[in-house]
């Protein structure tokens, strides 16, 4: 019955999947790749390095907190009209950003404004994209969620090329000025579904339009010359008309009673609210019952409090160290970047593999990152930093599997619910991951303290999820253990919220 099934996995979807993955090259390439413009900043503006980390981690991490806010929005409007206007908020965010006089103001006009505009973008193209394929969706997600990846890596040569030529102002404005284009993708979106905005204004036009065809028609308006053929438009009388006229008394009547009845349907929608808020509160307090969900919570805030500053900090690490004068051409970021797209993937396949626990595989990923955090103080060499960023940005790609794992822990019926919990804790870790690191150089004017630190946490984080999902756990609560989940028949609902 829906025709909408008729075009899934294919035909239109694929201009889905360029413009979504296009959309999100133009939202994420400068956010993904702000460790380019931090040491700008920095010269710039000459303040502490924590006060100006704030600008990074605000626009990773706000989209993030946010991301319910964003969906709903999705819901209601559709994914053009809000990717039209997330376009609006990246290009105005970055534009502003080029005229900021001081930090502050780069923290509402990078931070929060960008930020806000990526959150948008990222929930508009996966909800298109998911309506649009079926049997496909997996393949079609992992398309358009490398844009951030292939975003960051052209990105940040890209603006280290132009703040070369025209200086940070002129970089920021040419990087807004391109992010218009992402106008010229939403444009491609054609919807599916209508959405629930569009849906409520047209119940409410229908009722509207109702309501008048049940109105009593003045007496002007029933009068009509007898011996002429043609009529005014305004007094000309349809048949639906006539007939509302004759039964004029019964529709008094039902109108009153609507009308006592209306207090009491009002009562009716406040009381299902209120169940219905009650029923959210209540799911939400078993899922942070579950122990291994609370242990995947506190891993993530930690990788993410712990992983995310290199992507910030590491060319201002090597300018401090001496390895390197400038941003090289081809900068740490970039080659991060890469390393994250190749590790979605990889990372991806291996989930798939039956006899691997996506888990500890999620774990393992979290200890090596750890390890390499670590090693980042002790190397002295420029060539070692591009390794230690290939390794970190591999691993970081295990941010692909939280949707996965997020279904073993709490199953589908919960999942929407769950991850939003997730996204919470990831998106808090980011924005506080580095301030944290900037003021321990602040405070001690080097930055081996700050990455000990960051590494250290990450590592305290997959020994939390490995030890708190253990088997012995299971065993001892064996009477709420939930039944596996099936991927191979539901993967296009976990893929949904990927």
């Amino acid at each position: 019955m829906d025709p909408s099934t008729k075009v899934l996995d294919g035909g239109w979807g694929w201009a889905i999947v360029v413009a979504s993955f296009m959309a999100q090259l133009l939202a994420y390439g400068s956010p993904q790749s702000v460790g380019v413009l931090y040491p700008e900043w920095l010269h710039a503006f000459q303040e502490g390095k924590g006060m100006t980390a704030w600008v990074g981690s605000l626009v990773a991490g706000v989209g993030l907190i946010a991301s319910p806010v964003c969906s709903a929005c999705v819901d209601n409007f559709g994914a053009r009209p809000v990717t039209i206007f997330s376009g609006v908020m990246v290009a105005g965010g970055l534009m502003l950003s080029a005229f900021a006089p001081n930090v502050q103001f780069l923290i509402f006009s990078y931070g929060i404004v960008v930020g806000l505009g990526c959150g948008l973008v990222y929930a508009a193209t996966l909800t298109i994209t998911c309506q649009y394929f079926d049997k496909r969706r997996g393949l079609a997600l992992g398309i358009v969620t490398t844009g951030t990846s292939v975003g960051a890596f052209i990105y940040a040569t890209a603006q280290n090329e132009l703040i070369v030529l025209y200086g940070l102002d002129g970089c920021l404005l040419i990087i807004g000025a391109v992010a218009l284009n992402l106008m010229a993708c939403a444009g491609f979106m054609r919807p599916l579904n209508m959405p629930g905005y569009y849906l409520k204004q047209k119940a409410a036009l229908e009722r509207n339009t109702e309501e008048q065809l049940f109105e009593k028609p003045t007496l002007d308006d029933l009068k009509i010359t007898t011996g002429s053929t043609a009529t005014t438009p305004e007094k000309t009388l349809t048949v639906k008309e006539l007939l509302i006229t004759i039964d004029s008394k019964d529709l008094a009547i039902q109108t009153e009673k609507k009308k006592g009845l209306a207090g009491l349907a009002i009562m009716k929608v406040i009381k299902k609210k209120k169940q219905a808020y009650s029923k959210y509160m209540h799911s939400m307090y078993e899922i942070l019952q579950d122990q291994a969900m609370v242990a995947f919570c506190i891993a993530v805030f930690l990788f993410s409090l712990g992983a995310f500053p290199p992507v910030l900090f590491i060319e201002d690490v090597a300018q401090s160290e001496g390895l390197i004068e400038e941003v090289s051409v081809i900068p740490l970021v970039s080659i991060g970047a890469i390393a994250t797209c190749v590790g979605k993937l990889v990372l991806g396949i291996l989930v798939d593999i039956r006899w691997i626990n996506s888990i500890y595989l999620y774990a393992f990923t979290m200890f090596a990152g750890g390890v390499s955090l670590l090693l980042i103080p002790i190397t002295k060499s420029y060539m070692g930093l591009q390794v230690l960023s290939a390794i970190l940005g591999f691993f970081s790609g295990n941010w692909s599997l939280t949707s996965y794992i997020t279904t073993k822990i709490v199953g589908l019926d919960r999942l929407t619910q769950a991850h939003g919990i997730l996204m919470f804790f990831g998106g808090f870790g980011i924005m506080l991951g580095p301030p944290v690191v900037g003021w321990f150089f602040d405070w001690t004017q080097s930055y081996d303290l700050a990455f000990y630190f960051s590494g250290g946490s990450v590592v305290l984080g997959s020994f939390i999820l490995f030890l708190l999902t253990l088997p012995c756990w299971k065993r001892k609560h064996s009477e709420n253990d939930r039944p596996d989940v099936h991927y191979t028949s539901n993967c296009d609902k976990v893929a949904s919220v990927a």
